[in-house]
């Protein structure tokens, strides 16, 4: 029999990166205001939705993944754990920067999985060779439901990791949320893999 579960990914709502035109990556954004109001509807909306069930939380470190994180945790009565494999795609010498500044300066335009915008910047492919560990250890844990607050594109990843599809898929697809947006995966007794929502916005009203 295949272990059932149900993840719940959650992409951190509005940052003060999403506001000043700046990069967000590995730089140390926060929420915004609107940011934390999003985050605190989102564990309102998602307490009463899963109830009294039990879930474990990880979250990425970065600041605007962790304050959505704890925002979320302290609705649900749990603590969130911290995890370097949920991190933002690291652009390297960007971070810090500008979007404008990027744009001038981009190094290499990324056409294929394995390209970087810079040098010393993350691929596609080094952050689903990253998450890869993470999510093979939590859908083989005995645990059936887990929360992950993470960022954009390293969710983008991982659903395509979720649904068994070939990394080199994404160059060709892409399966990306939005900011605040809400995603259910599960997987059936017969180890069907499903995406039930993908990017629900409505968590945020």
């Amino acid at each position: 029999m295949n272990q059932l579960k149900n993840i719940i990914t959650i992409q951190h709502p509005e940052s003060i990166h999403h506001t000043n035109g700046m990069v967000g990556s590995w730089t140390d954004w926060e929420l915004s205001e609107k940011g934390k109001q999003q985050a605190n509807a989102i564990a309102r909306n998602l307490k009463n939705e899963i109830g009294s069930k039990q879930f474990v939380l990880y979250s990425s470190p970065l600041l605007r993944t962790v304050q959505t994180a704890e925002i979320v945790a302290k609705q649900l009565n749990i603590v969130p754990q911290l995890v370097g494999a949920l991190k933002e795609r690291g652009l390297g010498r960007a971070n810090g920067q500008s979007v404008k500044w990027l744009k001038e300066n981009i190094e290499q335009q990324e056409l294929t999985v394995y390209d970087r915008c810079f040098s010393d910047a993350e691929s596609r492919s080094d952050v689903w060779n990253r998450l890869l560990p993470f999510y093979n250890e939590i859908v083989n844990d005995d645990i059936e439901n887990f929360i992950l607050v993470s960022h954009g594109d390293t969710l983008s990843i991982l659903n395509a990791i979720w649904l068994r599809l070939e990394m080199e898929v994404l160059n060709t697809i892409d399966l990306y949320g939005v900011s605040g947006g809400v995603s259910f995966l599960q997987q059936n007794k017969q180890g069907k893999r499903i995406i039930r929502k993908l990017g629900d916005t409505s968590y945020m009203k």
